[in-house]
């Protein structure tokens, strides 16, 4: 994501409206910034994208009751344009102050930047106006607005001016590893075991489908962002929707790969529909519903327990680390298993005279030397995301993702001092 792009698109908020047969319908009450002046395919975009939101915002249908009280809950979910790329919702559904019953409403910001730390704390932000008055969350969003997205381990500053308290100064520090920005893999480990979470990362590797069943919206979200960066430097290039509203519940019948969480009370739902075979975690203390059979033999059984003693001794550990520490242990574990299958590919792109490249997939696999590891890479070799990989790595010399080479590159260094 390159930095002094606009931090968000919009900030809408969505709110319950009771229709003539009694059913609240989610609708958009306040949208920032208003948009003018649009083109006819921009038009259409922004309307498609409008209309999407409500759904995403209350994705757990009808059935609401106004109440006095209500703990306010943070989740993200995903919109994939026509071209492929995708915008996240960052959503905080919180009860709007005052007495008596009231119905829920939620603050949504649409962006393309994934970074949900720092969206959580802009939430935090919107929330505390909110309670003050609706005219307070304005200029502190047009202030945002006017800020360039900080590059990574920057920090961007806004002045907020708040009735009663005066000018207020916000940091939102971008944290330095870009690609754990968007996760909170504490989130994962606190409600699957190392071993079930090796098994739904061997299920991703291959590109299979993935339904996630839990009840709370944040959860799922959570749990959901944070097995799509356990891929890292590889992209779940399929359907992946961390929270499906309930009018979507039939993307379960696709025939094709893809990574869902679905709210438990509509499993009986899910379940009688014609699925074709996959994996079902639940993340609240329910056991997986589907799987295949075979998760415990896709991966290199070496470098299988090497993960699980590392994600162990971080269970097992009583030093309390700090999410960041948690994102880049975890973390850490999954990009040595992609530097230790994968991180000779480079040494197989052969260089034509006009500088393009041309992977030359046997000798890729030929050149590893264990058994089980080249049985793995085999297969992977065959899935989207390793060949989007390929394709990005083909077009130039200078290597995408950095960090990635970069633990190639120690890697090496550690087997040459072996030596």
């Amino acid at each position: 994501y390159s930095a002094g792009q606009f931090f968000f698109e919009y900030l809408v908020v969505v709110s319950l409206k009771k229709m003539s047969d009694g059913r609240y319908e989610p609708k958009i009450t306040y949208q920032f910034p208003k948009r003018e002046n649009l083109l006819k395919g921009q038009k259409e975009e922004e309307e498609r994208l409008l209309q999407a939101i409500p759904l995403f915002c209350f994705p757990d249908g009808n059935n609401r009751a106004p109440v006095t009280e209500f703990t306010s809950e943070t989740f993200s979910f995903v919109l994939t344009n026509m071209d492929g790329s995708r915008k996240i919702g960052y959503c905080r559904r919180l009860l709007p102050s005052g007495r008596g019953d009231r119905l829920p409403e939620v603050f949504c910001i649409i962006s393309c930047l994934g970074c949900f730390g720092l969206f959580s704390k802009i939430l935090d932000e919107v929330e505390k106006r909110r309670q003050i008055s609706m005219a307070v969350i304005y200029p502190f969003m047009q202030g945002l607005r006017e800020s360039p997205f900080p590059a990574p381990g920057k920090t961007v500053t806004i002045k907020s001016f708040i009735p009663e308290s005066g000018t207020e100064l916000i940091k939102l520090t971008r944290p330095v590893d870009a690609h754990l920005e968007h996760v909170e893999f504490q989130a994962l480990l606190q409600r699957l075991s190392p071993h079930l979470i090796l098994h739904i990362f061997a299920s991703a590797v291959l590109e299979r489908r993935l339904i996630f069943l839990a009840e709370e919206l944040s959860v799922l979200s959570q749990c959901i962002h944070a097995v799509a960066a356990l891929l890292y430097p590889f992209i779940w290039a399929h359907t992946y929707i961390p929270v499906v509203p309930e009018c979507l519940l039939d993307t379960v019948c696709c025939p094709t790969p893809f990574m869902v969480g679905i709210q438990m009370r509509h499993l009986e739902r899910v379940l009688d529909q014609p699925m074709e075979e996959g994996f079902h975690p639940g993340l609240q203390g329910s056991a997986a519903v589907g799987r295949v059979g075979d998760e415990e033999e896709i991966l290199p059984i070496k470098l299988q327990n090497e993960m699980l003693t590392s994600l162990n001794r971080h269970n097992n550990n009583n030093n309390v680390h700090t999410p960041e520490q948690v994102n880049a242990l975890v973390s850490e574990a999954f990009v040595q298993f992609f530097v230790r299958t994968v991180g000779h590919y480079a040494s197989h792109i052969k260089w034509n005279k006009n500088g393009s490249g041309t992977f030359q997939e046997r000798a890729f696999c030929k050149a590893i030397a264990s058994k089980t590891n080249r049985k793995f890479v085999k297969k992977f070799v065959k899935t989207n995301m390793f060949s989007l990989f390929i394709e990005e790595a083909e077009k130039s010399r200078i290597p995408q993702e950095a960090y990635f080479q970069q633990k190639i590159t120690e890697y090496h260094e550690q087997k040459k001092h072996r030596r």
